[in-house]
């Protein structure tokens, strides 16, 4: 059955073509759509579910692949550093069952973090990695990855970049794989499973690099890498790695047009980025003089390919990013294979063939991003600054600590409230920081419901311990709503998804002990001002629950907060509520503020920014 898919879904039916008992993972665009689209499958032998970090999720699907069953991990680039901890130790051990882990790179930082090339990985764990150049390819190597794990008894890594994740092709897809309903492995084996002693540890170092080169002599009898050497002798060869050689075919269109003849030239596209495919590699040093690498970010298949350069003597040329032509940031496409082409060649291929028009560029406005009309984060950011106001201090004064996901959005204008961004969870223990370090001022952590029980918990419990003057604002919208309105351990379990467990903040709070705890509703701005000046007075751990439900989620489920209607006569156009608030429901008419009834989801924050009671709530 032909099907049109992305990158993400071509991993998933893939897995499912597999007999894929489980699937895990942590939302984190680009990789989200894979787990997601499964979730929307009715699969009756196969579990799925978001865990509560990458982490967890590793361990799980671990737990799965021990006792023989097939299963699969999605995470994007910055959730791997979560994961690595246990996966190196995962990686010592092996396993019987096909374990895959899909890992979702972002060069360009389109979705934002940070330009990790998560093929470093794959080295550090000597573990195999498998890169699709395009989505079809994406299918066939990830039922291959499961093949590969359990032949080689070890976990598979399979990457993708942005481009290939969320690119969209026809593809020919096969009915899922039967779920093997076999009893599970029970298998007590000290040596392998711990790390008791360095003797079981090194032993299993030496099994995991056995392992390794099983799997490169398994992927090169197969001839993944596909290698097609010219008629002329000497001349230029062409390394692509992942997803640069789906740009050779229009790069070759392009530089055809100035004299390039694409039969002369060599080319070995690397669908195995570990181990480095040095058999393939040595034949294409030995077919031509010139020889240039593409490949995004770091300049991985370029050294391995200097080491054996030198390992055979070769006087050759080589060209990348260790010559300088090419940068280690941003995304590749057509304009790098011509420009590596013209390095090397000299055609005479004009520099601004690809140039952009940056007139236009200049001209266009800037859009910063802020949250959506309705969102709760507003109000909660503007009570931050209004009792940040009433304490006698500056927005400039207080450090506010943020954290990922949509609580970030409160460094934007309007707002322009929020300092830092590092990891998740992170602005708990970076507040505790600048405690230590000395500031006088009040120090508050923003942080959302899912990234505190990702990993904010642990930062907390840390405050506590330590009995740091902070002021941690917890902002409960009841779902991860960034990456796409996935679940979290909060979500009220009446949403339609499979029945799970909910589990309350204010719970965990309480039972941490915390003396000075309050919940407020974000949409009652006075209130949630009071609360949160109180706390900034206060000394020791204080949390403040900012709960309200991500308005996009709530209007899905027929919820309306309220309806708000301008009194065109009281109104002046001085903008002022839509200066504070920034909120997208409004437009600036020719006489008053209007409101965007299809946009206003009638939280009533606006309300309390105008001083001529222009803005009214209606009774629904």
């Amino acid at each position: 059955m032909k099907k049109l898919i992305t990158g993400n879904e071509a991993i998933a039916y893939g897995a499912l073509r597999a007999g894929v008992k489980a699937v895990t993972g942590y939302p984190g665009t680009p990789s989200t759509g894979c787990l997601s689209s499964l979730l929307a499958m009715d699969l009756a032998d196969t579990h799925v579910e978001w865990s509560v970090n990458e982490k967890v999720a590793l361990e799980v699907a671990t737990g799965v692949a021990w006792s023989g069953q097939r299963a699969l991990c999605t995470m994007k680039m910055s959730g791997l550093n979560v994961a690595y901890d246990t996966l190196i130790s995962v990686a010592y051990s092996g396993c019987d069952g096909g374990l895959v882990i899909y890992v979702a790179d972002d060069p360009g930082a389109n979705a934002g973090m940070c330009e990790q090339d998560s093929r470093y990985f794959a080295l550090m764990a000597d573990m195999p990695m498998l890169e699709p150049a395009t989505v079809a390819e994406t299918y066939e190597l990830t039922k291959l990855a499961f093949d590969l794990s359990e032949k080689i008894k070890g976990p598979v890594f399979l990457r993708l970049v942005t481009a290939i994740a969320d690119s969209y092709a026809i593809v020919e897809i096969e009915e899922p794989g039967p779920v093997i309903q076999k009893a599970p492995l029970l298998i007590k084996d000290i040596q392998r499973f711990t790390k008791a002693g360095s003797v079981i540890a090194t032993n299993q170092h030496r099994d995991l690099i056995n392992r390794l080169e099983q799997a490169g002599q398994i992927t090169t009898a197969a001839k993944i890498n596909k290698t097609n050497l010219s008629n002329k002798v000497g001349g230029l060869g062409i390394l692509a790695s992942g997803i640069t050689a789906a740009y050779l075919q229009e790069g070759f269109e392009a530089a055809a047009l100035f004299g390039f003849i694409k039969e002369d030239v060599s080319t070995l596209e690397i669908k195995v980025t570990n181990p480095f495919p040095a058999v393939e590699a040595r034949k294409m040093l030995e077919h031509c003089q010139k020889i240039l690498i593409l490949e995004e970010l770091e300049p991985l298949i370029e050294r391995g390919i200097y080491i054996e350069a030198q390992r055979m003597g070769y006087r050759g040329r080589i060209t990348g990013k260790l010559d300088g032509l090419f940068s280690r940031i941003g995304e590749y496409g057509v304009p790098q294979v011509v420009q590596g082409i013209e390095a090397v060649l000299h055609l005479g291929i004009p520099e601004d063939l690809f140039s952009s028009n940056t007139q236009a560029l200049q001209l266009a406005a800037a859009r910063p991003i802020t949250v959506c009309a309705g969102c709760p984060h507003r109000g909660t950011y503007i009570a931050i600054e209004k009792a940040i106001k009433k304490q006698g201090l500056k927005k400039n004064e207080v450090m506010v600590t943020g954290d990922i996901g949509c609580t970030i959005l409160g460094m934007n204008p309007p707002f322009d409230l929020i300092w830092t961004e590092i990891s998740m969870g992170a602005s708990v223990g970076l507040a505790q920081g600048y405690v230590h370090a000395g500031v006088k001022t009040p120090v508050i952590a923003t942080i959302g419901d899912s990234t505190f029980f990702h990993s904010g918990i642990a930062g907390l419990v840390n405050a506590i311990q330590h009995q740091i003057d902070l002021t941690l604002v917890i902002m409960d919208n009841l779902w991860t709503a960034m990456t796409g309105m996935q679940v979290n351990p909060g979500t009220p379990c009446d949403n339609g998804a499979k029945t799970y467990q909910e589990i309350d903040i204010a719970r965990i709070i309480s039972a941490l002990g915390i003396e000075h705890f309050w919940i407020v509703d974000p949409f009652k701005l006075k209130e949630s001002t009071d609360v949160i000046r109180q706390a900034l007075a206060l000394p020791g751990v204080k949390v403040v629950l900012a709960r309200q439900e991500c308005a996009i989620q709530a209007q899905r489920h027929g919820k309306q907060a309220g309806k708000i209607r301008v009194i065109e006569e009281n109104c002046n156009l001085c903008k002022l509520c839509l200066i504070v608030t920034g909120c997208s429901a409004f437009n600036i008419g020719m006489n008053s503020i209007e409101i965007d009834p299809e946009l206003c989801y009638g939280c009533g924050i606006c309300i309390e920014t105008c001083n001529r009671n222009a803005l009214v709530e209606e009774v629904l």
